[in-house]
């Protein structure tokens, strides 16, 4: 399979069957580039909005940390889910939802209430350590609770929803673990799928050392994936301070189907929350094949 050279998603917005909420930018393309000191710089943003995206970034940071300990105990696990409607029977599949690094499920609060307002019945967030070393085995671990969610579905298929870090193992787990056949949709927000600048930092997790540009995990999702037959849709936010450069968030790979999203004037922490971010997730759920009429596919 032959794609094109990777290029920034044209401007658009959503799709015909629902307007962007009412107040809030229209999805599109990034602006030029600018001196990479923050995120905002780096966007060639205007002052005032750099600080109105700094400023809707520190609620998102201070509505989260009152969500946080809500999301601490792991939530249970029925052995089998019952049906929903006659509607979600026949198109609402099991969705799993993996959040970032040092986070919990609390994040995806807004993404579950707006998801079950459309019908999906069956979500269920999944909680994982911040000491993990490895995101391949994370992945392990997570291929046992797709088994578990297509079980107890009766064998439908999984879509996996994964924020930063979380995007990342739900990647490896279908592309290099053979997910693909029980888990054909992913959709990531903030995933630095060529890894990211920051992880050069001192931190105290390990598996940040994963996470760095060039290092052997990203090599190894480098590496040609011809049977890997899952479609990603991947957002990043246009504030994105831990995900640098922000370009890293989206998914290029010459044998994967992916579609790379923009969602502006909203950084890492409140990406999930974030009103056109939902309503990009719920698109990419709803669509045969993936996030099509949201964006053009871009497989690099």
């Amino acid at each position: 399979m032959t794609h094109p050279a990777p290029t920034d998603p044209p401007p658009c917005d959503l799709p015909p069957s629902g307007p962007a909420p009412t107040g809030l930018p229209a999805i599109g393309p990034a602006p030029a580039s600018g001196p990479p000191t923050t995120a905002a710089a780096a966007a060639g943003l205007p002052f005032g909005r750099a600080v109105r995206g700094a400023r809707a970034e520190a609620a998102a940071l201070a509505h989260h940390v009152v969500r946080y300990p809500a999301g601490l105990v792991p939530e249970p696990r029925p052995r089998d889910c019952p049906p929903g409607p006659a509607a979600d029977r026949a198109q609402r599949g099991p969705v799993l939802l993996l959040h970032g690094l040092a986070d919990n499920r609390a994040v995806f609060g807004p993404l579950r209430r707006e998801l079950l307002r459309h019908g999906w019945a069956h979500l269920h967030a999944l909680n994982y350590s911040p000491l993990i070393r490895d995101v391949r085995a994370a992945a392990v671990l997570l291929a046992r609770h797709v088994e578990w969610a297509a079980e107890a579905h009766q064998g439908r298929p999984v879509t996996l929803v994964g924020h930063s870090l979380g995007g990342l193992i739900c990647r490896y787990y279908v592309q290099r673990l053979g997910g693909d056949a029980a888990a054909p949709r992913v959709v990531t927000l903030g995933t630095p799928h060529e890894g990211t600048t920051a992880a050069l930092l001192p931190t105290p997790f390990p598996v940040t050392r994963q996470l760095r540009p060039g290092s052997d995990l990203l090599a190894e999702l480098a590496l040609p994936a011809p049977s890997c037959r899952a479609h990603f849709t991947a957002l990043r936010g246009e504030l994105d301070e831990v995900v640098r450069p922000g370009r890293g968030a989206w998914l290029h790979h010459p044998d994967l189907h992916s579609e790379n999203l923009l969602i502006p004037s909203v950084g890492h922490i409140g990406l999930p929350a974030h009103p056109l971010a939902v309503e990009a997730v719920r698109r990419a759920l709803e669509a045969e094949g993936g996030g099509a009429g949201l964006v053009q596919r871009h497989a690099s």
